[in-house]
């Protein structure tokens, strides 16, 4: 939060600064001119710059959210860009006028006491309005680029706050800041943060589909920096430079860094070359346009509250209006009804956008709903376990295309509604749904690997247990990791092996007595005793008891009942636990091979996506590019942490390598996330 917090920060305390000093100085000059009564002039002008500023975030928000995803990408980066060149021009604009900012305000002031009201509000409200426009473009990048508003906003609280302090201190004459040396190093920080907008925006516009490029990777360091390290968030919420990076963002990134900085930098040296010498201090402004703003106060033809009132009310309204107009129907004045007889009774063609349909169960049977396109029978959507008579939201994306209704009560059949057609607004994704039948044949592929490897281990226990029984306990410690290792490596059938993985792989944790515990086996049993010193005579029962644990799996395996939907399940838990227990060390039980068994796990996912690969190329084709990519970064790391046969302890890691290795392995963990909604077993299949 707090490193999306700082570019915020700076842009609140700089509009503020600026927007603050500007209506410092209107006032400084309406109080020396005598004319206090043309005040609230001034505070309606700035109240109406506050309201334009709110309202245009407020349009920016909520027109965006009604997108399809690629329209909000590309309508982001086109945003992201603007707000660049916004920023840029502001940069330039303060280097150069910093110097006779307050002279340009009283003339602008002075000669606008002369007219009336409405020019007074006007001039108040353009000086202040600008810097109002630009914070919230700023604001709304920024905070899309961060992906939470939390932090944004909370930088540019304390920065307004802060420019706040600092204008009155001003005011006040309490403090006195050189505005030329603040305005130019708070410019070169705020070009190098344009630049990272910049490259966030181009990125934006490459996943909309704006831009090319997409996937021409120049930069790809996930493998060696990790991306949820305090560092790498920093540097991302700060400057939005990420561990991966298209040509195009880098490009995009240097030119604008290397030109614009130029261009500033040569414009600092250029003013300072030529900054006029101090002039000699003036006395007090005249008094001139004072009478008439007093007549104008005198002669009252309307309440006084009615102008502030106006300002406020007129820009929330106009954006009210935009985002009504902008905005889909509502979706959810649909009701749509679920049952065995009147599937989608109420569903007519909605708009394209992002939809909430409530649907009510008018049945007596529990119902799963499915949003499909009725060609494919692709889901958009699902609500399961829908009771009767009760109602729940429904949320999908909707676009150019067929869209119906398939409501599935238990122990009936499927019943689906009349299609209806949606013209515009692109396309949006659907899931082509999984049967158990699909699951099938990766099922029967994984359990004779699995049935493969048990017979593997069944040779490898048994040898470890004559190593101990022989008293070759060198030996038993080589012997102990292969079999192991071809354990960790089946932990997609983990959930199939009931009451035997406790015996073969459990963990003292819980156990009254804990390592000393009776009910302590297995693998981590036999690790603690080879690893503390214990004798042979010590081991030789726990290793007879892990031997006959493993012949008693591989003869049991053929009929446990193993879950179709369980494969796609495993696919990220394997290195969530992998995560939990073997990267923290929690497991170790004394060997050091935390990583050894990593590795296993890692292989033991490598196979299961291999018999799932056909299901999920055909459901997301970039899905397994980028799971490979994640998986060869995560090998390379586990390869550079062991030399033969022996491995680097977790708690003998650097911290560097530990949060390489963690932040790789997250990373494989977000892309391996789709996978169980990808292949989830849909009864509408």
């Amino acid at each position: 939060m707090w490193d999306d917090a700082f570019p915020s920060f700076l842009i609140g305390l700089r509009e503020g600064l600026e927007g603050g000093l500007i209506v410092s100085i209107l006032v400084a000059t309406l109080v020396r001119a005598g004319a206090r009564s043309r005040l609230p002039q001034v505070w309606t002008g700035v109240l109406a710059a506050i309201a334009v500023a709110m309202s245009f975030g407020a349009v920016l928000t909520f027109t965006a959210a009604s997108l399809s995803a690629t329209a909000q990408e590309a309508f982001g980066g086109t945003l992201s860009v603007i707000a660049v060149a916004f920023v840029t021009a502001m940069v330039f604009w303060m280097r150069r006028s910093a110097r006779s900012l307050s002279g340009e305000i009283k003339e602008k002031v002075t000669g606008a006491l002369g007219t009336g009201a409405g020019v007074l509000i006007l001039t108040s409200f353009l000086a202040v309005g600008r810097e109002g426009l630009e914070t919230a473009l700023f604001l709304w990048t920024t905070a899309r680029a961060a992906g939470e508003s939390a932090g944004p906003m909370t930088g540019a609280g304390i920065g307004l706050v802060l420019a706040a302090v600092l204008c009155w201190g001003l005011y006040r004459r309490v403090l006195k800041i050189n505005l030329t040396r603040f305005f130019t190093a708070t410019g070169v920080v705020l070009i190098v943060i344009a630049a990272g907008v910049l490259g966030y925006g181009l990125r934006d516009l490459q996943e909309g589909g704006v831009l090319p490029g997409g996937s021409a990777y120049a930069v790809d360091l996930g493998g060696s920096v990790d991306a949820g390290s305090w560092y790498s968030t920093l540097v991302q919420g700060v400057f939005n430079l990420t561990p991966t990076m298209t040509w195009l963002q880098v490009t995009g990134y240097v030119l604008y860094l290397a030109a614009v900085m130029t261009l500033f930098v040569r414009g600092v040296r250029g003013v300072r070359a030529s900054a006029p010498k101090p002039a000699a201090p003036t006395g007090p402004a005249p008094e001139a346009g004072a009478a008439p703003g007093e007549r104008v106060s005198a002669v009252r033809r309307r309440p006084v509250w009615v102008v502030p009132v106006a300002v406020v009310a007129v820009p929330a309204v106009l954006a009210g209006l935009v985002v009504a107009l902008s905005r889909p129907k509502p979706a959810g004045d649909q009701t749509v009804a679920v049952s065995e007889t009147e599937c989608g009774k109420g569903f007519s063609a909605p708009r394209p956008g992002r939809q909430t349909f409530q649907m009510h169960n008018t049945g007596d049977k529990t119902s799963e709903v499915y949003l499909i396109d009725p060609a494919s029978g692709a889901v958009y959507g699902e609500v399961e376990g829908l009771a009767p008579g009760t109602t729940r939201d429904l949320v999908a994306t909707v676009a150019g295309g067929s869209y119906a209704w398939r409501c599935v009560p238990t122990g009936a059949a499927a019943v689906t509604s009349k299609a209806v057609t949606v013209t515009g607004g692109g396309a949006a994704e659907a899931v082509a749904p999984v049967s158990e039948n699909d699951l099938a044949g990766p099922l029967a592929a994984y359990k004779a690997y699995v049935d493969q490897r048990l017979a593997t281990l069944v040779t490898q226990t048994r040898r470890l247990d004559d190593d101990i029984a022989g008293g070759r306990l060198g030996r038993a410690r080589t012997d102990w990791l292969t079999a192991h290792r071809t354990y960790a490596s089946l932990g997609a059938a983990y959930g199939t092996f009931e009451d035997y993985d406790q015996k073969i792989n459990g963990l003292p944790d819980g156990l009254p007595d804990g390592v000393r515990d009776k009910g302590f086996t297995g693998f981590h049993r036999i690790e603690y005793g080879l690893w503390h010193g214990q004798s042979a005579g010590e081991l030789k029962a726990p290793a007879r008891q892990l031997a006959g644990a493993v012949a008693g799996l591989r003869g049991a395996f053929p009929r446990q009942k193993f879950q179709p939907g369980d494969l796609p399940l495993r696919a990220h838990e394997i290195l969530e636990n992998t995560l939990q227990f073997e990267l923290t060390g929690d497991a170790d039980q004394g060997s050091g091979t935390g990583l050894a068994t990593a590795d296993a796990n890692l292989a033991g996912t490598r196979e299961l996506l291999t018999v799932l690969e056909s299901l999920l190329t055909s459901r997301a084709p970039k899905l397994l590019p980028t799971v490979d990519a994640d998986i060869a970064r995560l090998q390379k790391l586990l390869d550079a942490a062991h030399e033969g046969d022996r491995w680097t302890p977790v708690d003998r890691l650097g911290a560097p390598a530990r949060q390489r290795l963690n932040g790789a392995t997250g990373q494989l963990l977000e892309d391996l996330a789709p996978v169980p909604d990808l292949l989830e077993i849909r009864k509408s299949a």
